[in-house]
């Protein structure tokens, strides 16, 4: 039988691993073995634990499921349904891959030994049966509440809904409010407890509008509207992001979206009014100017019909001649100063 032996000594007077005698290639295989299973608990135990503050790192601020608002709720227990009924195939996997190996390894003499086996009914059965169930499951789920939250559907409450009409601009966002006749860019304030109702478009590249603690992500486009209803439970500020990539400027296309009582509301509004600042076609054209990190602005006037004028602009039916002194007054105009920018 070889022997192995090593270049110095741990200690003169007993076989250890690094002995002056050595072992043999049988002892030494069987002491890795045993470290071998020493280490099984870091390697399964500590190590994941050691990696989880990495991996979770990103997590610490998942606002989806912190909602604030009655639609982001709705979406946050469908979230929490479909992964759980997902969990339910893996769950059994993850044991099953540890449990199968465990079983059926070599040493394990009592595991029964079957080589000619290939097919069970019963597995079978299972395997398609709980995915089946799974997926009407999914389908009901998806159906049922697809329908319940649609964005189109006013949300029910005894309180009149405040109308805003939101314009995705290059790369800031106007909030537009008819009915008080103010305007704001890159903030968006609201009474909490009251439903809003969003008109929204688009003056540049298709976007996306969502307030992730309030819910309901949607789009965007030039020439054409959107309807989005919210409505926020508590006081606070909520960060609004656009979600679809629309240029270099597009990781700053972020907004306030901030909560109040409904007297703080007012006071805002009587604020906005006060502005010096108002909102015509003239000034219009300048904000739609490519920037990025615009200022919130407010305005205590906006020309009339404004909404209905970016929408309708880029529909043939409704162009005009651009004024001969204006370079930029047409859509091609416009877009031929983005690509100026």
């Amino acid at each position: 039988m070889n022997t192995v032996f090593t270049p110095f000594t741990l200690h003169p007077e007993k076989k250890i691993l690094f002995g002056t005698w050595g072992y043999s290639e049988r002892q030494l295989w069987h002491e890795v073995r045993r470290l071998m299973k020493k280490s099984r608990f870091i390697l399964y135990i500590l190590l994941p634990l050691l990696c989880a503050p990495v991996l979770l790192a990103g997590c610490s601020d998942m606002v989806l499921f912190n909602p604030k608002g009655p639609i982001g709720e709705a979406e946050r227990s469908i979230i929490y349904i479909a992964i759980a009924l997902m969990l339910i195939v893996v769950i059994p996997v993850f044991v099953m891959t540890i449990w199968f190996p465990w079983k059926y390894r070599a040493s394990n003499t009592k595991a029964t030994y079957r080589p000619k086996w290939s097919y069970s009914g019963k597995i079978d059965f299972f395997v398609w049966l709980i995915p089946l169930i799974i997926i009407a499951a999914l389908a009901i789920l998806v159906w049922v509440e697809t329908h319940r939250l649609n964005p189109y559907k006013p949300i029910s409450s005894n309180v009149e809904p405040v109308n805003i009409q939101a314009v995705s601009l290059d790369w800031k966002w106007l909030f537009i409010y008819p009915d008080q006749n103010i305007a704001s860019v890159n903030e968006l304030v609201f009474p909490a407890k009251t439903p809003l109702s969003f008109r929204i478009t688009s003056d540049t590249v298709m976007t996306s509008f969502f307030i992730p603690q309030l819910g309901s992500q949607i789009y965007a486009m030039a020439g054409m509207q959107t309807r989005l209803h919210l409505m926020a439970d508590e006081p606070g500020v909520y960060r609004g992001q656009n979600q679809q990539f629309s240029g270099r400027g597009f990781s700053r296309m972020q907004f306030k979206a901030v909560a109040v009582s409904q007297k703080g509301f007012q006071e805002w509004v009587n604020k906005a009014k006060k502005s010096k600042d108002k909102l015509d076609l003239a000034r219009y054209e300048k904000i739609e100017k490519p920037s990025m990190g615009y200022p919130v602005t407010y305005f205590s006037s906006v020309v009339s019909k404004l909404f209905d004028h970016i929408i309708t602009q880029y529909n043939p039916m409704f162009l005009r001649p651009s004024p001969p002194n204006e370079k930029y007054g047409s859509v091609q105009g416009r877009n031929d100063r983005r690509e100026e920018s």
